[in-house]
């Protein structure tokens, strides 16, 4: 699909991720023991044959880096355009020590590069969504629709309405009124991913900058109805998420227990693909017992492992009991130690002998390098 460039907004650093985002964005996240968040826009992409992507970052940016590189695992890695990152330079000399309040604050931080780009289409998506898109498919019904833009869509998602866009569509699906972040679901719910040609982009960024308008939503979507653009919906029917709480993340890591969900993420005819780092197969102790559980390579596990997801490098010692965790790359629960309901960032120790317990609404988070 050498018409359709992919931009993705990877500059956010939620706070209600709370420590998880004390050193990295949102997008940068672990998912499901192998992944990071952002491995889903990357692969969407890359699955729909787009070999052009930017994305646009603006601080603690540095782990999401050292992940990505230079595209090479997503095939990304070109002399001519592939994976390019946008860090805000020229944002910064205008607006110095600030943050991009909103996507077209992110685009015209990056306009330079807007005007480089090479297809016709752009796709503009965020890194914080988990869900396996079929992007070729949206792709082509913007083509056959003549939309100006397309919005992919579901019907129902659990994300908090007061952080979510929804859609009101007629029989075509042509976009009749927007909800932007209401009190309760008022339609289709927008995964943030919309298709529109580069000439409209280019255009709707300019008159936001001139009118200091940062938010896609209040800036060129609800003037866009009463303007006359064409917005459809473009119905995706699989499972999709957000990672913008530890509530929700804690709960959508879960649900990647049940098979159907992770059959339906992880498909085999478009591959999320990730960094890979081939570490060894992981050691099971003699003693080990593990349930229902997701383990990565290069674990060692001696212990007990209950509902649990484990990243590379994990260690649960001799005795440790580890119940509906996710426990993030070379963490240790050392012998005799009990963790529950608990997200445990990278390189965390937990000592012999300590228990710690969160809930299931409200799951304790360890902060990375920490020793409890």
């Amino acid at each position: 699909m050498n018409d359709l460039h992919g931009i993705i907004f990877a500059y956010k650093q939620s706070p209600d991720l709370r420590e998880l985002v004390q050193q990295r964005n949102s997008c940068s996240v672990p998912f499901g023991g192998r992944y990071r968040v952002i491995d889903f826009a990357l692969s969407n992409l890359v699955n729909a044959g787009v070999t052009d992507v930017g994305i646009i970052v603006h601080t603690s940016y540095q782990s999401l880096l050292d992940h990505v590189g230079s595209g090479k695992d997503w095939d990304l890695s070109r002399k001519h355009g592939g994976l390019r990152i946008l860090p805000p330079f020229g944002f910064a000399g205008k607006h110095p020590n600030s943050q991009y309040r909103g996507r077209m604050d992110a685009l015209a931080g990056v306009y330079s590069y807007l005007q480089g780009i090479r297809q016709d289409y752009v796709l503009l998506t965020t890194g914080d969504l988990a869900a396996n898109l079929p992007i070729d498919d949206a792709f082509e019904q913007h083509l056959k629709s003549g939309a100006d833009i397309t919005a992919i869509c579901v019907s129902e998602t659990g994300a908090d309405p007061r952080l979510t866009t929804y859609m009101a569509v007629d029989e075509n699906n042509r976009v009749t009124d927007i909800s932007v972040h209401p009190s309760s679901p008022k339609g289709k719910a927008s995964l943030e991913t919309y298709i529109l040609s580069k000439a409209l982009l280019m255009s709707l960024v300019d008159k936001c900058a001139a009118h200091d308008v940062y938010s896609f939503s209040q800036g060129v979507l609800l003037p866009g109805l009463t303007d006359g653009l064409d917005i459809r919906v473009f119905d995706f029917h699989g499972y999709a998420t957000r990672v913008l709480k530890v509530g929700g993340y804690f709960y959508c890591s879960m649900e990647l227990l049940d098979p159907k969900v992770r059959s339906d993420l992880f498909r085999m005819d478009r591959p999320i693909k990730t960094k890979d780092q081939s570490n060894p197969s992981t050691y099971y102790g003699p003693e080990a017992k593990i349930v229902n559980s997701l383990v990565s390579d290069g674990c060692r596990i001696e212990g007990t492992v209950i509902n649990s997801i484990l990243s590379r490098g994990v260690h649960v010692e001799k005795g440790a009991v580890v119940e509906n965790c996710i426990l993030l790359q070379r963490s240790t629960i050392q012998e005799g130690a009990t963790l529950r309901y608990a997200i445990a960032d990278k390189n965390v120790r937990v000592c012999p002998g300590r228990t710690l317990m969160g809930h299931g609404t409200y799951p304790l988070v360890i902060a990375k390098d920490e020793i409890v």
